[in-house]
């Protein structure tokens, strides 16, 4: 007997957000170890607010729809405001109760700032490391450290002359016609209008160039979580620098003992190996034999180590992916390198949470 629908729905309903979501849902331990770290970042937070005033949104809140917008792919944070009007999963994971108005998409832009001078980020991704390292899932030996492209948000049209601009071929100020075909243009001379901070740089040869910036990552072999990341400026010596910045810190957490680090041949450079031998790292490179430092020999390539670094490094290319695919970095959506700086950290401790969620067994 067919069913008819009815137009008229009830005047009540009682409904228990914890029993809305599945009780296999993936996304329950993922808040469960979310808000793990958020406990940690309180004291922090704690100092970025006013003791006194108007009570304004708990940023554990505006921190939780940062790692959702990451988790699925939301491009804005005013799409964002779209889904936590309807979507009753979302409104759980951040913590809104059923009738709560969520926030204005302005809101998250206004407290960037002082996001931004707290470096939220940068202790986001270490609250997350730390408690990887407490569920033991890290082995603070053994350690990938690799460099990736990420397109800046900003047009090719707007790179610029420094001296003696291009004036647009027509009248539309919006989307002017601009030929530079057969023009030399390079950063030395040029720069783009909106994100002066974005470089003119391509991946390889026969690759065409992009205004870009270049994100950095260290990773654990163990498990392949991602214990140190930051942003530069889009050079060719960006991947080399960054390695070394990113040891000195990690040497701070893991104290003196002996690492290895496995890198692709792009990092077999003299002044970088003998680097990284001064901070008691062995360096596992992959040898360049064209152009590269000479110094990876049999002593090291030869050892059963080296082999297994060559190996568990490609793994740092799935996190690459993933940022690029899942987590909105294919293309920045804001400029200058401090905030593309705050997403490479933010991606990759949200990163770590569904990594984390997948290896450990807590009860959510």
């Amino acid at each position: 007997m067919r069913g008819w629908e009815k137009q008229q729905g009830q005047l009540f309903y009682q409904l228990n957000p914890e029993e809305m979501i599945p009780q296999n849902h993936p996304i329950r331990q993922i808040r469960h170890l979310c808000n793990q770290v958020l406990d940690k970042l309180s004291h922090k937070l704690d100092g970025l607010y006013a003791e006194k005033g108007k009570p304004g949104i708990p940023p554990e809140r505006l921190l939780r729809a940062l790692i959702l917008q990451k988790l699925y792919s939301i491009r804005s944070m005013r799409q964002m405001e779209e889904h936590l009007h309807y979507h009753f999963l979302y409104r759980w994971f951040v913590g809104l109760q059923p009738d709560e108005k969520p926030w204005d998409h302005s809101t998250v832009s206004l407290n960037q700032s002082r996001l931004l001078e707290g470096e939220i980020a940068k202790e986001f991704l270490a609250a997350v490391v730390d408690l990887a390292d407490e569920n033991q899932l890290l082995s603070n030996e053994h350690f990938t450290v690799d460099g990736t492209l990420l397109e800046a948000a900003a047009s090719l049209k707007s790179f610029k002359a420094l001296k003696n601009p291009q004036q647009p071929e027509d009248d539309d100020p919006g989307n002017p016609t601009v030929n530079f075909h057969g023009k030399k243009r390079c950063n030395q001379t040029h720069r783009s209008t909106t994100d002066p901070e974005a470089r003119l740089y391509r991946k390889g040869k026969g690759k065409e160039a992009k205004l870009s910036y270049m994100g950095h990552k260290i990773m654990d072999n163990r498990q392949g979580l991602v214990v140190e990341a930051e942003a530069t400026q889009a050079t060719g010596t960006a991947e080399v620098e960054a390695s070394e910045r990113m040891f000195v810190r990690l040497r701070q957490r893991v104290g003196k003992k002996r690492l290895t680090v496995g890198e692709d041949k792009g990092y077999d450079r003299k002044t970088h190996i003998q680097a990284l031998r001064q901070m008691k790292i062995t360096p596992h490179v992959a040898v360049n034999t064209h152009s590269g430092s000479g110094l990876i020999d049999g002593r090291t390539y030869c050892q059963k180590g080296y082999a297994i670094s060559q190996r568990k490094r490609k793994r740092i290319e799935e996190t690459f992916g993933w940022d690029k695919l899942i987590g909105g970095l294919n293309r920045l959506k804001q400029k200058g390198l401090l905030l593309a700086d705050m997403q490479v950290k933010w991606t990759a401790g949200v990163y770590n949470l569904v990594r984390m969620a997948k290896l450990t067994l807590q009860p959510g």
